[in-house]
């Protein structure tokens, strides 16, 4: 409309920002230019202030604190917006439940316009295209507490874009979503940014998908703006350093890469890592080839924990969720529970923890009806479980209180401190001590909430999405804190969407679909038989090294592969 402002451009100067009591600044001198129309990918290690840049650019959910410098959208500042203005600003959060405020999908499309006051017939017209565009056809009528993580997020995303925004933010809209729904989620995100020329804002940890589409990525750490530019430069830049941490995170092509360092110029998505391993093999005798063997499951001891024909619905009118599953998991080893949204793995797990109850079917622990024990007897140095909203679980006004409180209801005394002592130096989580845990980043409340877990000493601790909001430096250590625990003997059922952490961690994988379990292998034989729900290596390489499902077993696979004389050339 002649004589509308456009809205189409970011510019943050010298912004600076502290949470309450204004301490310690979580964000330093940050400058940064979002041209119109541009796709812009945020990253950065866990807590280095991503959502809270972010948030600052929503005049609604800028957080409360002390704060200095300019946020401004074509040219108008953050603070002097109205209502009007503030909404040609969207923002997607992390979880999908944050932002659904109706009961049915047509009516959530509908809400933000009905709140507008526009007309019936522009309010039909403006769904009806929402709909088509978004794939929402198929479920338009259906209540929302029937659809799946990936359903939900795209339906925030639709009803965001029911506004017409000039600007969409992004804060890790993906965290809780399946790998295949996650890629459909971020095409129909580039889609609004090439389509419609909306300027896109994004913050992710899986970088993926993610780093390929961008026309330019920025990288926090601590506060600030590190570097930014075109995702081959950031990519270049991170693996000229090394032990850098980020360069974990980035598309497993440029990784590989790094490691052999064949031809002229980098990969960065998977159909280039193809082309570029076919072209390496070309170059190599085929007596340099390495055997591959799929690798065999560990003998298992007795199964601390089991599930037999287990049924499970909500209401005695709804659909089953679970059709009969029967699974083990045993001492010493991690069990990765993977599926689509809506599959039952987190319904699974509020059966083993006993929060819920099946109608046909048995949990056991040591061969004993988890339901039929007393609380103290089950969850007392037994069985504790990590939700999916860690928010759950905060009661007090600092992570160091919520920490003692639990430490306080352990029998040991000293032995609680000592290994509370011991978790806070393993998750890094000093610096974040005297904050309230509302104030934390996603990343922050999952390791937060973990040591809580840990604190109590279980024999199974039971965890649902935990890499969620972990950059790849903190997911390593976490993995690395789970193979301590693993080799004491605890039993780690993990429910994930995160299949690259699960192909490096995981003892077993189990694939859940439609109620059952119709695949369990090591990880190694799980991923290579599957052509869509695997790792960007095992699709990058199973043409040349089909059992390969990491960066690193594709770079070693590489390695062997290349004349030694080859390596090193570009």
């Amino acid at each position: 409309m002649e004589g509308e402002p456009d809205l189409a451009q970011i510019e943050i100067d010298h912004l600076t920002f502290a949470y309450p009591p204004g301490d310690t600044p979580v964000l330093h001198d940050i400058c940064l230019t979002v041209p119109e129309s541009e796709f812009l990918v945020l990253c950065g290690p866990t807590g280095c202030g991503k959502s809270t840049l972010l948030r600052h650019i929503k005049r609604e959910l800028r957080p409360h604190g002390k704060r200095g410098g300019v946020i401004a959208v074509a040219g108008v500042p953050v603070d002097d917006m109205d209502a009007a203005q503030s909404m040609r600003i969207g923002f997607v959060q992390q979880n999908p439940e944050t932002q659904l405020v109706t009961d049915t999908v047509w009516h959530e499309l509908a809400f933000a316009l009905e709140n507008l006051g526009l007309p019936n017939a522009v309010i039909r017209q403006r769904v009806a295209e929402l709909a088509s565009f978004f794939g929402i056809d198929g479920w338009f009528r259906k209540p929302v507490t029937e659809l799946s993580g990936g359903q939900k997020q795209m339906l925030n995303l639709a009803s965001v874009m029911a506004m017409q925004p000039k600007v969409l933010i992004l804060d890790e809209p993906t965290s809780q979503l399946d790998p295949i729904a996650a890629r459909e989620f971020l095409d129909t995100v580039r889609r609004i940014n090439l389509e419609l020329g909306t300027t896109v804002v994004l913050t992710e940890h899986r970088l993926e998908d993610a780093f390929p589409m961008a026309d330019r990525v920025a990288v926090m750490e601590k506060g600030r703006i590190r570097f930014e530019g075109i995702p081959a430069e950031v990519g270049r830049m991170l693996s000229d350093e090394p032990g850098e941490g980020m360069f974990k995170g980035l598309p497993t092509p440029m990784r590989v890469y790094r490691e052999v360092p064949f031809g002229d110029s980098c990969p960065l998505t998977v159909r280039e890592g193809r082309l570029w391993l076919q072209a390496l093999v070309r170059g190599a005798k085929p007596e340099n080839a390495p055997e591959q063997d799929i690798p065999k499951a560990k003998d298992a001891r007795a199964a601390v924990m089991e599930t037999k024909d287990l049924w499970f619905r909500y209401s005695r009118d709804a659909e089953d969720v679970l059709r009969g599953l029967s699974v083990a998991f045993h001492p010493g080893e991690t069990h990765c529970i993977l599926g689509g949204n809506g599959s039952g793995k987190t319904t699974l797990l509020t059966l083993l923890a006993a929060l819920k109850s099946p109608y046909r079917g048995r949990v056991t622990l040591n061969g004993k009806d988890v339901h039929k024990l007393p609380a103290s007897a089950l969850y007392r140095g037994n069985v504790a479980l990590l939700p999916q909203n860690p928010r759950a679980l905060f009661s007090k006004d600092s992570v160091k209180e919520e920490l003692d409180a639990v430490a306080a209801r352990m029998e040991n005394a000293d032995a609680a401190r000592n290994r509370l002592f011991e978790l806070i130096s393993a998750l890094g989580l000093e610096p974040l001590l005297s904050r309230h845990p509302y104030d934390l980043s996603g990343g922050e409340q999952q390791k937060t909430a973990l040591a809580m877990m840990l604190l109590m000493a279980p024999r199974i601790l039971l965890m649902d999405e935990p890499t969620k909001g972990l950059d790849a430096d903190a997911k390593e250590g976490l993995g690395a804190l789970l193979e301590g625990l693993k080799n004491q003997g605890m039993a780690i059922v993990m429910v994930t969407h995160d299949v690259e952490f699960a192909a490096v961690y995981a003892d077993i994988c189990s694939l859940l679909f439609d109620g059952v379990v119709t695949a369990q292998n090591p990880p190694g034989a799980f991923f290579a038989g599957n052509s869509f729900y695997t790792t960007a290596a095992n699709r990058m390489a199973r043409d040349v090294f089909p059992l390969a499902v990491t960066a690193k077993e594709v770079a070693q696979a590489c390695k062997e592969t290349l004349p030694a004389a080859d390596q090193g050339s570009r």
